[in-house]
């Protein structure tokens, strides 16, 4: 009832969602309660609720212990509640990637960006060093993501350890794009060329040796094209779960990923949406 009082940016702040989106999730939990039928504990919270309660989970990453505080609910009772609520969304075709295989449809994306980001985890007990990151200094999981640089769309993604190089993790994700498409790298890709001819990634600097102004040129223009596939990863991370450390357990963190970016790309396809230079 409070959040029915609040204006459209309001809500977005405070939820990490439009309320086209939030009607949409709304939907969808409806269905799959008319599917399961009657009958059972009556849940403690609506379902309007349950969405709200996920989205605050991801969008603020508090315990459970202090969100159902505030809810005046168990801790037990947040916890599956967001992964009923999940479950629910990720089955849909509304919230869903496209995957690799559309990288080879008849219309292939013109242009495309590949980067990897990584989210800090707890130390692990068991094989540790192959969670470290030695660029972060710290354990880490990655994800690597595809974008359209045509509407910013995110295409499909990838996961991996810590220590895993991205190059290595491009290689072992079994992404390969059509001839047709350009794609555009970071300096961690070195060799990316040979796998995707029509590709470009920045000129390295030798060894004791400085680059020249037609390479630096080349560098700042192939940055310029490149900033948008790290405005999405600004984007996703407004959703506190994927920027703070991850506290839960590993196997679901490629699925919450995979939600959060199709929940960013439906918003993205909203007629509302601004797919400019300057993301909002």
């Amino acid at each position: 009832e409070t959040s029915q009082n609040l204006s459209r940016e309001e809500f977005k702040r405070l939820f990490g969602v439009k309320r086209e989106t939030f009607s949409q999730m709304m939907e969808l939990m409806q269905q799959a309660a008319k599917s399961k039928g009657k009958g059972g504990v009556k849940a403690k919270l609506s379902l309007e609720d349950q969405i709200l309660v996920t989205l605050q989970y991801w969008r603020e990453y508090r315990t459970y212990f202090h969100i159902a505080n505030d809810w005046e609910v168990s801790e037990s009772t947040i916890c599956r509640t967001v992964k009923k609520v999940e479950n629910v969304l990720i089955k849909s075709e509304k919230f869903r990637l496209a995957g690799k295989k559309s990288l080879w449809q008849e219309q292939p994306p013109a242009l495309i960006a590949i980067d990897v980001t990584e989210a800090k985890v707890e130390r692990p007990k068991h094989h540790q060093k192959h969670f470290y990151s030695g660029k972060k200094k710290h354990h880490a999981l990655k994800a690597q993501l595809v974008v359209d640089l045509s509407n910013l769309k995110i295409i499909c993604t990838a996961y991996g350890k810590g220590k895993q190089h991205d190059f290595s993790l491009f290689k072992a994700s079994g992404v390969r794009f059509h001839e047709q498409t350009q794609g555009l790298a970071d300096k961690g890709y070195q060799g990316f060329q040979n796998l995707h001819p029509n590709s470009l990634i920045p000129i390295k600097k030798p060894k004791n040796a400085s680059l020249s102004k037609e390479d630096r040129r080349f560098n700042r223009q192939l940055a310029r094209q490149r900033i948008a596939i790290e405005h999405v990863n600004r984007r996703l991370k407004i959703f506190k779960i994927l920027s703070l450390p991850y506290r839960n357990r590993r196997r679901r963190f490629g699925l919450r990923c995979n939600l959060i970016a199709a929940i960013y790309n439906f918003e993205v396809s909203l007629p509302s949406s601004n797919t400019g230079s300057a993301l909002p």
